[in-house]
């Protein structure tokens, strides 16, 4: 009985020892440091942009997934003018939306780039995942242009690919 109990408290004491990882998609850049009023910017035009990302690919076949690490990244190509990113939504395989990441004007200044990372660990978004993203700009300035970036590595294999966002509105 007393090995029982030993071994039961080593158990309960190693177990809960494991530190709980924390999905950093989940808790992203904190946004509102970014968020900007464009109330009074009547002139801006309107955009939206459609991102692919992988947050798991199939692996030997359809029934094996494989997790990857996404990147969505938020680049301002233009030189002199800032632009507005105005919504970044995630949604799922199935279309289900997942989580906003904001859903108020945020800056990019002249060629910035900002980024949305999602976890290796974060596999919520599946096979198929996307984003919308909602911006305005500038009269007569170019579009912002979002891909994204998805890459994993074990032992000595790796594999990245990339994605383009394609504008639909």
């Amino acid at each position: 009985m007393k090995k029982y109990l030993l071994t039961l408290s080593t158990l309960s004491l190693l177990f809960s020892c494991i530190e709980e990882k924390e999905i950093s998609s989940i808790d992203p850049v904190n946004w509102s440091k970014r968020k900007v009023d464009i109330s009074m910017k009547d002139s801006l035009e309107f955009g939206k942009t459609y991102l692919s990302i992988y947050s798991q690919i199939y692996s030997i076949s359809e029934h094996k997934t494989h997790n990857l690490t996404a990147m969505a990244s938020l680049r301002n190509t233009s030189d002199k003018d800032t632009v507005y990113l105005t919504k970044a939504e995630y949604f799922d395989t199935h279309g289900k939306a997942v989580r906003t990441y904001f859903d108020h004007p945020i800056y990019l200044a002249p060629m910035e780039t900002t980024e949305i990372i999602i976890d290796e660990v974060d596999i919520e978004g599946g096979t198929g995942s996307n984003f919308l993203i909602e911006w305005k700009i500038p009269k007569g300035c170019p579009e912002p242009l979002f891909e994204g970036i998805m890459n994993s590595t074990m032992s000595q294999q790796g594999l990245s690919f990339t994605t383009q966002g394609r504008r639909i509105e």
